[in-house]
Order: C-alpha cells, then structure tokens, then sequence
C-alpha cells in the first residue's frame, strides 16, 4: 500500500508519529531480544489501529512452508496487506452490535490452523519464533479470537445476503460446468444438474462473495487513514 493510495490528513500524521513513540516496545522471540516497530497505522477518523512489525510475523507464522527466519520481504508485504485488510474489516464490524466468541468458536479456529500443518509440534515451532509460548499464549488467543470476530461480521455483512437464482445456477452447469468436466474427463458419464445443484450454488454464492468483499475493500481503502511508517 502506498501513502498516495489513501487520503491522508496532516492531524492524523501527527497522531501516527505519537503513536509510534509511544508504542514502540520489546519482544522475545525463542532466539532472541527483537525490537519491535510500528510499520502502519490504519483509522476511520475516529479511532486508530497500529500494524506492528511482529503483527506480521504472526500473520506469516500462520502459513505453511513460508520461512520466518529471515522472512522475505514480499512474504512480509504480503502479511502487511492482509493485515490491513483485517483491520478495516474489524474498524467496521465495530460498527455493528453482534456477539463475542465465544471460547469454542476461538478453538475450532486454532484447529483449523492447527490443520493446515502436518503436526502440531511443527505448528508449535512456528509460533515459538515469532514470540508465542504455544497455542494457549493469551496474544495468540487474541489473534484467533480477532479472526473469528472478523469471520462472523463476513457472514453477518455478505454471506447472509447473497442471493443465487435457479437462472444462475442452470447457466453455470451449461456455460462452466459442463465445458469443464467434458475436458477434464473425457469419456466419463456427465453429472446431471441436481447431482451437481448443491455444488454450485456454493461456488456462485463464494464468488458473490468475494466479489462484494473486493467492492467494499477498494471502497474503504479509498475512505480509510493508511499511513506506512516503516518499509519492509
């Protein structure tokens, strides 16, 4: 994200700087004494998020086969930009009343990371060199919590209010699914459309989606306060 991608104010440059003062701090990673340092902040005009150097580490330690000692610096501007958009889904999800997760949700979340990996020591290792005790440490849980916070306004916000007609999912079976499988699998018996009703109206309801998340991401990002403090 570059500082002329987003509307900038002089008072909220000010008020990065402060912050950057005031919380830059210290943490420990199982090698060593890390400085940590305030790579962005993000508002709405009201209220003000800071992005930190080890929020990314965190962001990449939750990715399989992505190296974390040096990590990369695409990996890292990578984690920044998802970071951001985590930020602006939780600055707007505050916008909105809805319920806490609770402690199941936060650890069917965790398993569900935890799955991605193929043990949980290795899962553990990760989250070791980037300053987690293990998957009980309280800013893990906080990140997790984050997470499924973020997960449950998606659903709330898009998921609940997508629509797919009988239209769509009958023109995606003849003009996709249909092209596709022959290609795929050729001399194979075609599925009929009710076999395969159910599958795409889950894949026309994704993509609405993520086409309404993209709208509302470039929509915020225009609004937001990004300020990029620290390259990396």
């Amino acid at each position: 994200m570059k500082k002329n991608d987003s509307k900038i104010r002089k008072p909220f440059v000010c008020l990065s700087i402060l912050l950057l003062i005031f919380f830059t701090f210290s943490i420990k990673t199982s090698a060593q004494e890390t400085v940590d340092k305030t790579i962005a902040t993000i508002g709405d005009g009201v209220r003000a998020e800071l992005i930190t150097y080890s929020d990314l580490l965190w962001q990449l330690a939750l990715q399989p086969n992505v190296p974390l000692n040096p990590p990369s610096s695409d990996d890292l501007n990578r984690a920044l930009q998802v970071i951001i958009n985590q930020r602006l889904f939780a600055l707007e999800a505050q916008r909105i009343p809805q319920t806490t997760p609770n402690q199941d949700e936060i650890n069917k979340e965790i398993q569900r990371v935890l799955s991605l990996f193929p043990s949980t020591a290795e899962f553990e290792r990760r989250l070791r060199i980037v300053g987690f005790d293990s998957v009980k440490d309280d800013n893990f849980e906080r990140m997790m919590r984050q997470r499924v916070a973020i997960e449950k306004y998606l659903d709330f916000r898009f998921r609940s209010f997508v629509v797919i007609t009988t239209e769509d999912i009958e023109n995606y079976y003849r003009d996709v699914f249909t092209p596709d499988f022959r290609r795929r699998n050729p001399g194979f018996l075609l599925p009929t459309l009710d076999e395969r009703r159910a599958q795409i109206e889950g894949i026309l309801k994704e993509q609405k989606v993520e086409s309404e998340i993209e709208k509302f991401l470039d929509d915020e990002k225009r609004r937001a306060e990004i300020v990029i403090l620290s390259e990396v």
